[in-house]
């Protein structure tokens, strides 16, 4: 094996079972946690640049790893150019991406283009493991898209342009090619390991755009709070939760936890910001936890 294809590589799940408890509690914390993500971001956005959240919640993320003793476990040489692959694709790209995406779209048509990840998880673990999903997968998928279309179309977007687009959809490319290369590293050292690094690698990367955003941030706690959360639980406990699921159950199937992500985003509108949820909305939800849960049967190999 050369090593650009032990680079770019995955593994089928640990099981092929159909979703158990364990399974379900990490998919509802990776859903609840990354759901309240992208208010997150909006709340910091008010006093921090892009590069700044970023740069703040891998921080936080990376200090909150690094307090569990079972994070520094060795990791083999040869893994980390793929350790290295992990942390640009799934935190670095990602985490600049979305929050200057995120200043000329809004929170829903970046939930709804974040929601099609599930889709480029499955098409590129098709191309590297040579085989397509089974069928109940794949209705599944299409299922949970068309419920997160559904969703997002009743808020509209009249202010989107091509760029914030764009970038989301980069972004979620990337997310998708990287939950692929997480399935063998979490089963051959964990999740804590693996992230730890990542987490460190990604934050020197984005370190000079940290650095260049402090010049433009303006001081607020509120904004503070909501990039620390970013930090503790959407990178440190839900990438945790997230990278487990994964190498239990596949790339294709585990992330269909991004298909939660936008019904918690319209719970918390609904919740905190009094916001209504249109007639078809309501089928999108539906029709979002149906694919899910067609997605999560037994896989057939």
């Amino acid at each position: 094996m050369t090593g650009r294809e032990r680079l770019l590589q995955t593994s089928e799940g640990s099981t092929a079972a159909a979703f158990g408890v364990a399974e379900w509690a990490l998919l509802a914390v990776v859903g609840f946690v990354w759901g309240s993500s992208f208010l997150f971001i909006a709340e910091g956005l008010e006093a921090f640049g892009p590069g700044l959240i970023s740069w703040l919640r891998l921080a936080l993320g990376f200090a909150t790893l690094s307090l569990f003793r079972t994070a520094r476990a060795p990791i083999a040489r040869a893994d980390h150019r793929r350790i290295a692959a992990l942390a640009v694709l799934w935190m670095a790209i990602p985490f600049i991406l979305i929050p200057m995406a995120q200043q000329s779209i809004d929170s829903s048509l970046a939930g709804m283009i974040n929601g099609g990840m599930p889709l480029f998880a499955a098409a590129i673990s098709a191309i590297m493991l040579r085989r397509l999903p089974g069928k109940a997968q794949s209705t599944g998928l299409v299922v949970g898209f068309a419920g997160i279309v559904l969703v997002s179309l009743p808020s509209g977007d009249a202010s989107a342009t091509l760029t914030g687009v764009v970038l989301t959809l980069v972004a979620t490319a990337c997310y998708g090619l990287a939950v692929n290369l997480a399935v063998p590293l979490q089963q051959t050292y964990g999740a804590l390991p693996v992230l730890l690094r990542a987490l460190g690698i990604a934050l020197i990367v984005t370190t000079p755009l940290g650095i260049a955003s402090l010049a433009s941030a303006t001081w607020s706690w509120t904004s503070l709070a909501a990039v620390a959360a970013l930090g503790v639980g959407g990178t440190a406990l839900a990438y945790v939760a997230m990278a487990t699921l994964a190498g239990r159950a596949g790339a294709t199937r585990g992330a269909v936890a991004i298909y939660l992500i936008p019904l918690v985003a319209i719970g918390l509108g609904v919740w905190l910001r009094d916001e209504e949820v249109a007639a078809l909305g309501l089928v999108g939800i539906g029709l979002a936890l149906v694919g899910a849960w067609v997605t999560s049967r037994a896989e057939t190999r």
